[in-house]
C-alpha cells in the first residue's frame, strides 16, 4: 500500500480526547466570562457545534464530552474556592483580576483538576494546561500557568516540582 503524496502541509496534530476536552472547557470559560453566559446554554452549544468538530483552524479528534462537563461544571460550582487559590499561587504584583480572561480561564480549570480529579497525576495536569497556554500565548503566560499550577499542587497535593518558598 502506498502512502498518500505529501502536500507540504504538518501532519495534522491529533489531542486525546481529554486534551481536546480540556481546550474546549478553556474556551467555553473564557467565552461565559467575557459574554456572560450560563453554563447550560455554553455546555449544549458546545457539545452541539464544537467538541470533535474543527477548533481554530486545527482538526482534533472526539472531545471527552463527560470529561468537559465535569471540568465545565467543576469550575462553576467550586469558582469560590479555587479563584482565591489561585490569588495565593500569584504574586501581589499580579492579582487575579490582572490576568486576561483566557488566561483565567486556563487557571481555573488547571486548578479545578488539581483539586478535585486526584486520579489525574499532577504532572499530566501541569502539562496539558501549559500546552493550552502554548496554544494561545508564546511570551510568559505559558511559564506562569506552570509556576501557577505547580504551587497550587503542593498545595493541595503535597507534589510539584518547584522548591518550596522557605
Amino acid at each position: 500500500m502506498s502512502e498518500p503524496p505529501s502536500t507540504g502541509q504538518p501532519p495534522v496534530r491529533h489531542a486525546n480526547k481529554r486534551g481536546a476536552a480540556r481546550l474546549a472547557a478553556v474556551q467555553a470559560l473564557y467565552q461565559m466570562d467575557v459574554a456572560g453566559s450560563g453554563v447550560f446554554e455554553i455546555t449544549a452549544e458546545y457539545e452541539a457545534f464544537r467538541l470533535g468538530k474543527e477548533v481554530d483552524g486545527a482538526l482534533y479528534r472526539e472531545a471527552d464530552a463527560q470529561w468537559f462537563r465535569a471540568i465545565l461544571a467543576g469550575v462553576v460550582e467550586n469558582q469560590k474556592t479555587i479563584d482565591p487559590i489561585i490569588r495565593q499561587a500569584l504574586t501581589e504584583d499580579w492579582p487575579l483580576s490582572r490576568l486576561d480572561s483566557t488566561l483565567r480561564a486556563i487557571l481555573r480549570a488547571g486548578v479545578y483538576e488539581l483539586m478535585k480529579r486526584e486520579d489525574v497525576p499532577v504532572a499530566v495536569i501541569v502539562s496539558e494546561y501549559v500546552d493550552i497556554a502554548k496554544a494561545f500565548y508564546e511570551e510568559d503566560e505559558p511559564k506562569l500557568v506552570n509556576a501557577v499550577l505547580d504551587r497550587v499542587s503542593r498545595r493541595v497535593r503535597g507534589e510539584g516540582r518547584g522548591k518550596d518558598a522557605s
